[in-house]
Formats: C-alpha cells, sequence, structure tokens
C-alpha cells in the first residue's frame, strides 16, 4: 500500500476513532433534526451508517493513503469462487453458530460481579428489543427496505470501517496477519455492545477479516455480511407471515437437554474444513502469481 503519511499506528488509529466520535455526533443531530421527533429506525440506522461509518472510513483511509479505495481492497472483485464459499460456509455453519450463540447466552459472571451482569443483561434487552422493532416486518415493502438497510447497508459500512480501514490499516505495521485479524474481531464484536453475542459475532468476525486477507478484496466479507444479516431479515418476515416457526433458523443444531451437539461438531469440523482448504487455495494462487 502506498502510504501517504509516515504516522503511526497509534495515531492512524486515533485519528479513525476520532472520526467516528464526530460522524456518530453529527449522524445524532442530523437524525434528531430529519426526523423531528417521530420514530424510524431504519432512517436512523442508514444516516449512522453513512456518517459514522462509510465517511469516517473513507476520510481516514484519504489521509493515510494515496489511493484510499485500493488500499480498502474495494477496487477488485472477489471472484465466483470466493462467492461460492462464502454461502457454502455459510449453510454448513450454521448449527455451529447456533451452538456457540446458545453457550454464549448461558454465561454467567461470579455473584461478586452480580451488578455488572445486571447492567449487561439490561443492555442486552434493550438490544434485543429494538432489533425485534426493526424485524417487525409484513409487508414486501417493509422487507425490501429492511433488507437494503440491515442487509446491504450494514454489512458495508460495517466492513468498509472494521476491515477495509482499521484491518488493513492495522496490516500495515509489524503486527502478525493472526494477531490483527483477531484483534479486530474482538472490537468489532464489542463495539456492538451485545455481551450475550459477543463470542460468535466474534467469530463472525474473524472470518470476514480472513476472507479478506485470502480474496484481498473487501467485496467478499462484505457479501458474507450481508448474507448474514439478510438471512436473519428474511427468517424474520417468513415467521412474521406463519410461514415458518418461530425460531427455526436459531434452533438449527442444538442438541436436546442432556444430548451432546453433534450436528453442531460435525457443522464446526467441516466449517473448519473449508476455510483451511479455502487458505491453502488462495495461498497457491498467490504463490503462483510470484513466481
Amino acid at each position: 500500500m502506498e502510504k501517504k503519511t509516515n504516522m503511526k499506528l497509534s495515531m492512524r488509529l486515533l485519528v479513525l476513532l476520532s472520526l467516528m466520535g464526530l460522524g456518530l455526533i453529527v449522524a445524532s443531530v442530523v437524525s434528531a433534526l430529519v426526523l423531528l421527533g417521530h420514530t424510524n429506525l431504519l432512517a436512523v440506522l442508514t444516516v449512522q451508517d453513512v456518517l459514522a461509518f462509510i465517511i469516517p472510513a473513507v476520510a481516514a483511509m484519504a489521509i493515510f493513503y494515496r489511493r484510499p479505495l485500493r488500499a480498502m481492497c474495494l477496487d477488485r472483485g472477489p471472484g465466483w469462487l470466493a462467492i461460492l464459499v462464502i454461502i457454502m460456509f455459510y449453510i454448513v455453519s450454521l448449527p455451529a453458530m447456533n451452538w456457540l450463540v446458545d453457550l454464549n447466552e448461558q454465561l454467567s459472571l461470579p455473584e461478586a460481579l452480580s451488578d455488572i451482569e445486571q447492567w449487561m443483561r439490561t443492555a442486552e434487552d434493550e438490544a434485543l428489543a429494538t432489533t425485534q422493532t426493526i424485524l417487525d416486518i409484513h409487508t414486501v415493502g417493509e422487507l425490501l427496505a429492511c433488507l437494503l438497510v440491515v442487509g446491504l447497508m450494514a454489512g458495508l459500512s460495517e466492513e468498509m470501517l472494521f476491515r477495509g480501514t482499521m484491518q488493513r490499516t492495522m496490516q500495515d505495521s509489524r503486527l502478525s496477519t493472526h494477531a490483527v485479524v483477531w484483534t479486530v474481531a474482538i472490537i468489532f464484536s464489542a463495539m456492538h455492545l451485545q455481551f450475550y453475542g459477543f463470542l460468535p459475532r466474534m467469530v463472525l468476525g474473524v472470518w470476514l477479516g480472513y476472507l479478506l486477507v485470502w480474496t484481498r478484496s473487501l467485496w467478499a466479507p462484505i457479501i458474507a455480511h450481508t448474507l448474514n444479516n439478510s438471512t436473519v431479515v428474511v427468517f424474520s418476515y417468513l415467521t412474521n407471515l406463519g410461514l415458518v416457526p418461530e425460531g427455526y433458523g436459531d434452533n438449527l443444531g442444538l442438541p436436546s437437554p442432556g444430548a451432546f451437539p453433534w450436528l453442531a461438531v460435525v457443522s464446526l469440523a467441516v466449517s473448519l474444513a473449508i476455510a483451511i482448504i479455502t487458505h491453502r487455495h488462495y495461498q497457491r494462487r498467490v504463490k503462483g502469481l510470484e513466481d
């Protein structure tokens, strides 16, 4: 990546966080002025995605690099093989991810930290209530709007910020690739402030991070992120219409009480195999280009 400045990594991250903070403030003001007291969560999310994620990400990379979009890996497509792998991995990993979600929800803190746990539970309940409001969709118009905002816009904006800017900036340092991918995944999950979904969201962030490393295209994690969010939207829509049982997708892979989670274990093993094969494929591809 062609640098525009030799600014240290710590200073770059401070610049990025400052731009995000400024974006959040502007987004809050714009939302208040535009909505004028009317509650429209999709509109608020759209304003937030643009002003607090996309613009700060591009602005930061424009400060750091001469070709910001190229530095973010937005100048190349992922290829059909990557898209096929993304779809296959999502389907195969669903039982394992559901199992991890269930395990995370059962975690509890020691008695001495009961006040913190109560705060975490309250924050989780508030986030869940907001999510349920957003996903209370019953018409095709509401479905399309939700897919656009919750699916595409969220996937695009969050990947531009976390993988396209934060990860790419940290990769251009002395940190190892693995350390960068896992660190950004932890930050990505923590910033959602949903503690009882922290582990599965972190694992998702790791997968998205490695997709960027392997394919060298930000469009790969954007597609994967959008697929993940959009599937939730579609299942919610079908559930609201009574076409599928409530929690159908969320319960896939969960064992009955006392039973061993065989499906989740098999799902985990196959998912890891897909990830390893994908890694080796792109590793050979890069080596071939270098030769």
